[in-house]
């Protein structure tokens, strides 16, 4: 098989690791799940190989998954009992329940969204999530403060305004209008409790809460109604409003920071997608391997291009429809091609410095 449909990058300490033994499950420590929404679908075929082969091989420590926005979605997945089922579950909904009306309200997508997420979490995705064995769920969410706790959307879209101008200048000016919240269920042994990039809340995440959370994350702020979680103070957003693909400390440990992507670059928070000089640098990558679609692949997908929320408003539903049913299965040969270049040895070959 021609090697063209990934791009991988590691870091110095994550390509030591992956040039001495490989990719094992039990050297995984951290699992990232960046914000993107429709964008999961281009490596649905990764997340099957990953979540239902590579890491259900046994481990003596816990995996440490953390998401903002879909990427949270996918690691509900792979925190229930059977991952593949859950996936399943999740794409079908993301992809064919998905129907609006013309002009829908935040209230409409919330309620479709909404819907969409109780069908990935099933009957007992939940509790499966919550007392998992090994995998501890980190979920980012942004707190509205101020004018951006506000659920009128005018005064809500002054907030983000302010927000956007003020990220410009320095990403700490988020602090202004939202705080970064994790709600986990690691306690006192989560990796993260060291944040200081942006100003940090923990917050245990229950069965209680779980559902409430994971909407949350989702919500981008003039598309979906804010979510008041069940005992927690604010109002809350979408985690990808401080965190888009979590340029984050993953701190000094010995494990890896596995991170499937969308893309082979990471961009630190909503507001920097249109900023080219904002996007991350190595500094937080050292044993992270970051594994994407190549462009080869996103060339010869439906459109020559990643699925994104524009095609609501660019194709008909029923080129929508088909277009992402198609990535969703062509993304299957993403997965196939990692697991060739593990079981023949040559994946740190494959990879690219970082």
């Amino acid at each position: 098989m021609s090697r063209h449909l990934l791009t991988l990058r590691a870091g110095p300490q994550a390509l030591a690791l992956l040039r001495e033994r490989g990719l094992r499950a039990e050297d995984v420590e951290i699992l990232p799940g960046a914000s993107g929404g429709a964008k999961w679908l281009a490596i649905a075929g990764l997340d099957r190989y990953l979540f239902g082969t590579v890491l259900q091989a046994p481990r003596s420590r816990p995996l440490h998954g953390i998401g903002s926005s879909i990427g949270s979605w996918r690691l509900a997945c792979l925190g229930q009992r059977d991952p593949l089922a859950a996936l399943a579950r999740g794409h079908e909904a993301y992809i064919h329940r998905q129907r609006y009306s013309r002009r829908p309200s935040t209230r409409e997508v919330t309620a479709v969204l909404a819907g969409c997420l109780d069908h990935l979490l099933g009957p007992s995705g939940v509790e499966e999530i919550i007392s998992h064995p090994t995998l501890r769920v980190h979920v980012i969410t942004a707190e509205g403060r101020g004018l951006a706790a506000s659920s009128r959307r005018l005064v809500l879209a002054t907030a983000l305004a302010a927000a956007a101008t003020a990220n410009l200048m320095s990403r700490r000016t988020l602090a202004l209008q939202v705080r970064r919240t994790i709600f986990h269920s690691a306690g006192d042994t989560s990796p993260f409790l060291h944040l200081r990039d942006l100003p940090t809340v923990h917050r245990p995440l229950t069965a209680a809460n779980a559902r409430a959370v994971l909407l949350a994350s989702g919500s981008i702020p003039l598309l979906l109604d804010g979510v008041r979680i069940p005992d927690t103070p604010g109002v809350h957003w979408d985690g990808g409003v401080t965190d888009y693909h979590l340029d984050l400390d993953f701190g000094t440990g010995a494990g890896l920071v596995l991170f499937p992507h969308f893309y082979d670059h990471v961009v630190p928070g909503w507001f920097d997608k249109s900023l080219p000089w904002r996007r991350a640098g190595a500094a937080n990558f050292s044993r992270t391997l970051l594994i994407a679609p190549s462009a080869h692949f996103v060339a010869g997908l439906p459109g020559g291009k990643i699925p994104d929320r524009r095609d609501f408003y660019a194709l008909s539903e029923r080129e929508r429809l088909a277009r992402w049913q198609r990535v969703n299965e062509l993304s299957s040969a993403l997965g196939e091609e990692l697991h060739e270049l593990i079981v023949t040895g040559r994946l740190a070959d494959a990879v690219q410095p970082w």
